[in-house]
């Protein structure tokens, strides 16, 4: 069973939750489970689910987890692009007040669609829509990504290309239930506006730290991740780094860096997952991570170092932190490629 969402709030703000201290002992602290789903260079149809308890090994939940409904398998190369629907790319999860677990992927390279799936032991999953973009000249709708906001409002954010260049975006459920698409109309996050002649920024994520938000996105003409800062979620934004400001890697063509996902520590501390991906030889990329030296997002980060046993393996995924009374079931396998 989980805890409550304000105490979920507190973890994903960084806000340490205090436990009670007696002068011979000192309560453990509640366990903390790193869920996450990612798709892999095997298959961009195929969700796989992992978890772990210290953010760095993970053990297969489930191979396999989901496809969407209307996927080709056999007829969608493993990692090309493809104009093949049906795909199930950068699955992002979060779990819901309802208690379910909730995914949002890319339904396409090509396309105005992302999907929508939920699963209440993250082993079977269930298909519950395609959002379309409710604009003309859509061409990409990539990576949607969750934020749960400080009250607990749900959003999506998500890149969407116009034909010129790509935007982040960000629609809001207007009920508590999304098992039926319910969302405000996309809107782009004010501020996060390329330059001119670029092709804008993708694979969005928004961390909430102090009462800001930290929109992480990839600068899809340097392939560097950016960070932008704004008092509000929907901006306006001011890039306050921008570069290989972190030594994450990605000065340009050759080293690409994108997929980033930026989870709490509960040190207070954060973490950052990077797909170091080769599009021409997947299985030479790599997955990697790093962490905050101190609290401060805008700070100094450690060297990347790769995923254990998941590097080359795994690609675009989303790690969701909870945490739990009791030690996580079920048991998981052992982690696989």
């Amino acid at each position: 069973m989980g805890l409550s969402r304000r105490a979920m709030l507190a973890f994903a703000a960084s806000v340490p939750l205090s436990v009670v201290a007696s002068r011979r002992a000192v309560a453990a602290a509640p366990p903390i489970r790193y869920t996450m789903t990612a798709f892999t260079n095997d298959s961009q149809t195929d969700m796989w689910v992992y978890e772990s308890t210290d953010a760095t090994n993970f053990r297969l939940v489930q191979a396999d987890a989901y496809r969407p409904p209307n996927a080709e398998p056999a007829d969608t190369p493993a990692a090309a692009v493809t104009t093949e629907k049906g795909l199930c790319r950068d699955p992002s999860v979060f779990r819901h007040l309802d208690g379910e677990y909730y995914v949002a992927y890319t339904t396409a390279w090509d396309g105005n669609t992302i999907g929508f799936a939920r699963s209440h032991d993250r082993i079977h999953w269930e298909f519950l829509y395609e959002y379309t973009i409710p604009f003309d000249g859509v061409t990409h709708t990539w990576a949607p990504e969750w934020f749960v906001d400080g009250d607990s409002t749900v959003s999506v954010l998500v890149n969407i290309h116009d034909g010129t260049i790509f935007r982040p975006c960000v629609m809001t459920a207007t009920t508590s239930s999304l098992s039926r698409p319910h969302w405000t109309t996309p809107t782009p996050l004010v501020g996060v506006i390329p330059a001119p002649g670029d092709l804008g920024y993708i694979d969005t994520t928004v961390t909430l730290s102090q009462g800001r938000y930290y929109a992480f996105v990839k600068n899809e003409s340097t392939k560097n991740v950016e960070v932008a800062v704004a008092d509000r979620l929907v901006g306006p934004y001011t890039f306050a780094r921008t570069g290989n400001w972190a030594g994450w890697g990605g000065p340009g063509p050759g080293q690409p860096r994108e997929g980033q996902c930026v989870i709490p520590l509960p040190d207070g501390r954060w973490r950052i997952y990077l797909d170091a991906y080769d599009l021409d030889e997947p299985t030479h990329g790599h997955y990697l991570y790093s962490d905050t030296v101190t609290g401060d997002l805008l700070g100094e980060w450690t060297t990347p170092k790769d995923l254990p046993v998941l590097s080359g393996f795994v690609r675009h995924f989303t790690v969701f932190p909870e945490q739990l009374d009791t030690v996580p079931e079920p048991d998981p396998k052992p982690a696989t490629r």
